[in-house]
C-alpha cells in the first residue's frame, strides 16, 4: 500500500475528536481528496496525466475543447453577443480545457474571444500552480466564490469531471431503515473500518424526493448500498446565485436515477483509481488514489428546476460532440496527408471521445437561467444538442 502517513494522522485526529469517534464517509472523502496539504488533488497535479492515475477527455485531443468553444460561441450569440461574456470553469484540472477553448476561440472567433472573461474556480494548490503555468499567456484569472457577486454572471458555468469527485455520503438499507456509513479507526494496525448509524443530515432523507426513488419501498434488499452527493446540490445552489443570464454545462459520468438506483447496483458506484487501474477499496493508498462516484443527473436536473433553472437538454457526450462537428473531423482524417501512424493515433483518440462504451457515454447536462421566451426559442433552434 502507498499511504500518506501524514494524512492518516490527520484523519485519525479528526475521528478521535468527533462525537462517537466516527466521521461520515463524505468527511473522509473530503479529507483524502482535498486536505490542503496532504489531499490527493492538493499535492500533485501530475496525478491527472498519462503517467498518473487517470486521463480526462482534454488529454486525448484538443478537439474536445474546440467543440466546447463552438458551443460557447453559439451561446454567446444567443445571449446577444454581450461585450463581457464570462466562462467560469469549476475544477479546471491542469488547465488543458481552458487552453483549448481559448486558443480555438482566438483563432476562429476573434470578436467572441475579445468578449471572454475566463475565470477558474479551483481549491487544490497543486492544480492552481499547474494551471498558471499552462495558461500563463492566456487571459485567465482565478477567483474564489466570495469574489463573484450574486447575479453578476452573464455567460456559462462549465465543469468537466468535477461532480464525480465531490465528497459523497454513503447510505444503506438496514432492516427497513435508511442508515449512513461512518468511518472509524480499526483495530491496531488495521487502518480504518466502517460502521453505520442514524443519518447525519436531514437532507439525506429529503434527497430521494428529488429523483422519485424510495429505498424503503420493499424492493431494495437489506444492505443495499449507494451514495448521495449533497455537495453537488450545494454547488448547483451556489452557481444559481451567481448566474444572472446564461447556462450551466455539466459533463461527467453518471446515470439518470432509474439506472443509478438499479437493484443490480447494490454496492453503489464508488470507484478508486490508482495508476490507471480501478478498484473499490477507499481505505488503501490513502491520499494517493482518486475516489469518485457516478453522478445522479436526475437529482441535478430536478434540483435545478426547483431553483428556477430550465433544463435545455441531457445527452451523451458522444452525441453532443458529433452534433458539434466531431464526425466531420473524423471523416476528414481519411483525406489527410502526413505520417500514417500519427493520423491513426489521432483517429483513435477522437473515437475514444465518442465511444459509447467509454467517454462517449458520459452525460452532458445543460441548464439555463434568465432567458427571455424569445431567447429560449432561439436556444431550441440554435443549440447543437437539440
Amino acid at each position: 500500500m502507498n499511504n500518506n502517513l501524514e494524512l492518516i494522522e490527520v484523519i485519525n485526529e479528526r475521528i478521535d475528536n468527533s462525537p462517537q469517534q466516527r466521521i461520515t464517509f463524505a468527511d473522509y472523502m473530503d479529507l483524502v481528496l482535498y486536505h490542503p496539504q496532504h489531499g490527493y488533488y492538493a499535492s500533485n497535479a501530475e496525478r491527472i496525466s498519462k503517467s498518473g492515475d487517470f486521463l480526462t477527455s482534454p488529454h486525448l485531443a484538443d478537439d474536445f475543447g474546440e467543440m466546447l468553444a463552438i458551443q460557447l460561441y453559439q451561446i454567446w450569440q444567443i445571449l446577444g453577443a454581450p461585450q463581457l461574456f464570462s466562462i467560469i470553469e469549476m475544477g479546471a484540472g491542469r488547465g488543458l480545457l481552458a487552453a483549448q477553448i481559448l486558443d480555438y476561440s482566438n483563432r476562429l472567433y476573434p470578436d467572441f474571444f475579445r468578449s471572454i472573461d475566463y475565470i477558474i474556480i479551483e481549491t487544490a494548490p497543486a492544480m492552481i500552480i499547474a494551471q498558471q503555468v499552462k495558461l500563463r499567456d492566456l487571459p485567465v484569472r482565478w477567483c474564489n466564490w466570495t469574489e463573484i457577486l450574486d447575479r453578476s454572471i452573464i455567460g456559462c458555468f462549465l465543469s468537466n469531471e468535477l461532480i464525480d469527485a465531490l465528497p459523497v455520503h454513503q447510505v444503506m438499507v438496514v432492516e427497513d431503515k435508511l442508515q449512513e456509513v461512518y468511518v472509524t479507526i480499526g483495530e491496531k494496525d488495521r487502518g480504518f473500518s466502517e460502521t453505520f448509524g442514524e443519518l447525519s443530515n436531514a437532507e439525506l432523507a429529503n434527497y430521494w424526493q428529488l429523483n422519485n426513488v424510495d429505498l424503503l419501498s420493499g424492493k431494495y434488499p437489506d444492505r443495499y448500498h449507494t451514495e448521495v452527493n449533497l455537495a453537488a446540490l450545494e454547488l448547483l445552489d451556489l452557481v444559481c446565485k451567481k448566474l444572472q443570464r446564461g447556462y450551466i454545462i455539466s459533463i461527467d459520468y453518471g446515470y439518470t436515477a432509474n439506472r443509478y438506483y438499479n437493484l443490480m447496483r447494490a454496492q453503489g458506484t464508488l470507484q478508486c483509481y490508482y495508476q490507471h487501474a480501478y478498484h473499490n477499496n477507499p481505505y488503501i493508498n490513502i491520499g494517493n488514489q482518486d475516489l469518485t462516484a457516478h453522478v445522479d443527473f436526475t437529482a441535478l436536473q430536478n434540483r435545478g428546476e426547483l431553483l428556477g433553472l430550465q433544463t435545455v437538454g441531457f445527452i451523451p457526450q458522444g452525441m453532443f460532440l458529433m452534433a458539434l462537428g466531431l464526425g466531420e473531423r473524423i471523416a476528414a482524417i481519411s483525406n489527410s496527408s502526413g505520417d500514417i501512424q500519427s493520423l491513426l493515433r489521432r483517429r483513435q483518440n477522437l473515437h475514444q471521445l465518442i465511444d459509447p462504451m467509454g467517454l462517449g457515454k458520459f452525460g452532458v447536462l445543460i441548464q439555463s437561467q434568465g432567458l427571455t421566451p424569445e431567447e429560449q426559442e432561439i436556444l431550441l433552434i440554435g443549440l447543437s444538442i437539440v
